[in-house]
């Protein structure tokens, strides 16, 4: 094995410098998407770059590449340092990452060549889903053997968070994909659309939720340098968001001729949905009560304290978006696309960040090469995804409101132009603030102080 697999922490920053390019990629795959959007015709001579595979890219992109490979590349340092022994194997872990990012890099290049399953959020072909599940198979013996052979007697809630979200995906993937077929991936009739949407939320509540909940655990403390509020409250947040979370993917085929029993316990676990919401944001803000000038003040605080913000929306418009009475005007339309920019970028995209620009000194060992560009970025980011949602939300309330009254869908698609340049636009914030972050990463690991020779602060 070369020599540069066994350093200590080296597959951590694999996945975090991984999840950092991926970030550009996946943005700039959106703005193609988003170019469609305003101009239908502007890549009609470039068949790698229509709409139905740009967008594919740009999802599973942005969900497993930025997103899950900076989330796994953050609790592969903090899990074993919360533990107090290193990862029980590093070579395990860059297999993890080889698996991992096997399977991302192959979305780009084979969705551009049109070959895909069709199904949103599984679209990776076959031999791409076994690759991810030996990522999530060999991280989970990874991580149990390191809380195994631990030091530290307590398993802080962030070790729960991170060990369990592969205990999950390793059970879910398979179903929500349904491996067993893997010629098509998909089974005959309604029920295929039961199995995919079980998986279409596993992915962000039991994939990003939970990675993205245990950054926000392990950072908020240390910057504020006080204890966690209730150790309670947060063994209680875990436990709920796996009893209501895997339940409720069925809200999104609610208008379908699914069983009614599935779509009542579809809509009753998302609307129970908020508790484990509820109680993750009160344990950290009481535990930064009165401390609100360190998180702010920190360059990776503020972009916790506002993914807590998102998450909190997200929560909210999740659980009541799941009625059938509010999916007749903000279901199939622009409405759920900014609500999934929101759950994607703005909760679990700001809280992996955020955990980036707390945790890369840690593994470096170098202060971070520009504390200015992280304002620079957060200020960039934040304006792209606000507007995003704003203009989104619009947008989808137009949709509903024309449709519900029974307006046809041609003539509702000429009061959406403005909205669709502005998205356009807006995204071009995003992509700055990708590139700007990538750049801070990079130079941070090449030129920044190392920290043993700086003053304390």
């Amino acid at each position: 094995m070369l020599a540069f697999t066994r350093k200590p922490n080296s597959a951590a920053l694999a996945f975090i410098i991984a999840g950092s390019v991926w970030f550009v990629v996946g943005t700039i795959y959106g703005l193609f998407s988003a170019i469609h959007l305003v101009s239908p015709e502007f890549f009609d001579n470039i068949p790698a770059l229509v709409f139905g595979r740009t967008r594919a890219i740009h999802v599973n992109t942005v969900l497993y590449g930025f997103v899950g490979s900076l989330l796994i590349g953050l609790g592969m340092y903090y899990t074993p340092a919360l533990l107090k022994r290193r990862i029980w194997s590093e070579q395990l872990g860059w297999l993890s990452f080889m698996f991992w990012t096997v399977t991302v890099l192959s979305g780009p290049i084979t969705f551009s060549m049109g070959m895909s399953q069709g199904r949103e959020y599984t679209e990776y072909l076959w031999i791409f889903d076994v690759s991810l599940v030996l990522a999530v198979l060999t991280m989970v013996v990874n991580m149990v053997m390191t809380i195994l052979r631990r030091k530290e007697n307590l398993l802080y809630v962030s070790v729960w968070y991170f060990t369990a979200t592969f205990l999950w995906v390793g059970g879910s993937y398979f179903l929500g994909n349904v491996m067993w077929n893997p010629s098509t991936g998909a089974l005959p009739g309604i029920l295929d659309s039961i199995f995919h949407w079980f998986w279409g939320h596993v992915l962000p509540g039991l994939l990003l939720t939970p990675m993205a909940v245990g950054v926000a655990y392990f950072v908020i403390p240390r910057i504020t340098r006080t204890p966690l509020y209730s150790h309670t409250l947060s063994i209680l947040g875990f436990w709920t968001l796996v009893v209501f979370y895997s339940h409720i993917g069925g809200h999104h085929i609610v208008q379908a001729p699914m069983p009614n029993w599935l779509k009542m316990i579809s809509a009753v676990d998302s609307m129970f949905m908020f508790l484990p919401v509820i109680i993750v944001i009160v344990n950290l803000w009481m535990t930064w009560r009165g401390k609100g000038g360190r998180i702010f003040g920190d360059p990776a605080g503020k972009w916790i304290a506002l993914g807590l913000f998102w998450y909190l929306i997200v929560g909210a418009q999740g659980s009541l978006q799941s009625l059938p009475e509010m999916q007749v005007i903000t279901h199939f339309n622009n409405w759920t696309v900014g609500h999934a920019h929101i759950a994607i970028l703005g909760f679990s995209g700001f809280l992996a960040i955020g955990g980036l620009w707390h945790i890369l000194p840690m593994i470096t060992r170098r202060q971070l090469y520009s504390k200015k560009l992280v304002e620079v970025q957060f200020g960039l980011v934040m304006i792209g995804l606000t507007g995003f949602f704003i203009v989104l939300t619009i947008a989808g309330l137009i949709q509903g409101e024309s449709w519900y009254n029974g307006e046809v869908i041609y003539r509702v698609l000429p009061e959406l132009d403005a909205y669709m340049v502005l998205r356009a636009a807006l995204g071009m914030f995003i992509i700055f603030g990708a590139f700007i972050g990538l750049y801070n990463v990079i130079m941070t690991i090449k030129k920044g102080k190392p920290i043993d020779s700086v003053e304390h602060n």
